[in-house]
């Protein structure tokens, strides 16, 4: 291969790496100055129903379902439907115990997922909105009232909250989730002033009833739901003063399995919905697909030509030598970080490193899955 060769694609994949994590984001951020699309929002009161699958979630269902009840909305017009998914604990024995106060429980067996779980509570949900929670999300009191406001606006269709970590004794890994939520929420901010956000958060997010399509089983909700809302002409909207706290996951090993999960999911979500990134259809947004999570779920693919054509290119000058060394160090943090995890050493900072490593080797194994055509249904809740 020449040198001319090696210079392409040593190029061509540092500025898509460039584009990807800073390009884009500065694009959306300018874009979105110059539409600022604003969202009317006041005070609203529909009927809500709250949503939420449970697989084997005993230690953490009963606060999530305290939680839900103490939210300052009306009870009248309150609903919470508990999908039980073959649970085996005590999931559902908690879950009665709120029978009282209005909870409903249905259980689903044999186990088919969250997907099949939520489609199964919209047949039965009242609610003009329809707001979705995990099993431990933990809502601030006011966050309903925030989501709904946003429904005053006709043109909104799907509204998504702000999900805050809140995990003490996380140490690096929860530092390295904050990071990139903070990363992904400043993403939202611009992308609904742009006109609709490409990715939410799943564990507050709320959706007019009629615009819940029951999806296929192996679907992503989070991902297919607002795409199917964008499709129909309606926004999909942020709103950072709905606040849901929830603890970063107790492991990187965890972490890797739910972003393998995630982006595989996700992936088909995009093959499914594949007529919003083709023209014909609204071209803002399908810029955004392409470039938040198309091309986001393909940056290993950049980082690995990117790599291999610098090692070949080292010689060849300072910039390939300097370019060489960063990555190296970037490659090298990583795996100290990794050592220094074992090691019980607190290293946030360069962990920061390992969980930008983690995120793409999880798209690249996810990627692989993909292309064998494979698909993930059920998992376990926090662990993948």
């Amino acid at each position: 291969m020449s040198v001319l060769l090696f210079k392409a694609v040593f190029f061509l994949c540092g500025l898509s790496l460039f584009y990807i994590y800073a390009g884009y984001p500065a694009l959306v951020f300018v874009l979105g100055l110059i539409r600022n699309r604003k969202v009317m929002k006041s005070a609203l009161e529909p009927a809500v129903s709250i949503l939420i699958a449970a697989y084997n979630e005993e230690k953490s269902i009963g606060a999530t379902l305290k939680n839900k009840l103490d939210l300052d909305y009306p009870k009248d017009k309150l609903e919470i439907i508990v999908v039980s998914d073959g649970s085996t604990d005590n999931t559902d024995a908690i879950v009665s115990e709120f029978a009282g106060s209005g909870v409903m429980l249905m259980r689903q067996d044999p186990r088919a997922g969250k997907t099949a779980g939520l489609n199964k509570a919209v047949e039965a949900a009242r609610g003009e909105i329809l707001v979705f929670s995990d099993a431990n999300s933990i809502f601030e009191t006011d966050a309903l009232r925030k989501l709904v406001a946003n429904f005053r606006d006709p043109t909104v269709g799907y509204v998504t909250g702000k999900m805050v970590y809140a995990s003490p004794g996380a140490g690096e890994r929860g530092y390295g989730c904050s990071a990139y939520m903070r990363y992904e929420n400043f993403l939202r901010i611009h992308e609904t002033k742009a006109g609709s956000v490409v990715g939410v958060n799943g564990g507050i997010d709320a959706v007019r009833k009629e615009l819940y399509d029951p999806m296929k089983l192996d679907q992503l909700p989070d991902f297919v739901l607002p795409l199917k809302t964008v499709a129909k002409s309606f926004r999909v909207v942020y709103e950072p003063a709905a606040l849901l706290k929830e603890e970063s996951l107790k492991s990187s090993s965890d972490e890797y399995r739910m972003r393998v999960r995630v982006s595989l999911r996700a992936l088909w979500a995009l093959y499914d919905m594949k007529k919003l990134l083709g023209p014909g259809g609204d071209t803002i947004y399908a810029w955004q697909l392409w470039s938040h999570k198309v091309l986001r779920y393909g940056a290993f693919a950049f980082m690995i030509g990117f790599y291999l054509s610098n090692w070949a290119l080292q010689s060849a000058g300072p910039l390939y030598k300097l370019s060489f060394v960063m990555q190296n160090i970037m490659y090298l943090g990583a795996m100290a970080s990794a050592i220094l995890t074992k090691m019980d050493i607190d290293q946030k900072y360069l962990y920061l490193f390992k969980y930008f490593f983690l995120l793409n080797l999880a798209s690249a194994h996810a990627f692989l899955k993909f292309l064998l055509r494979q698909k993930q249904v059920v998992w376990t809740p926090r662990k993948g």
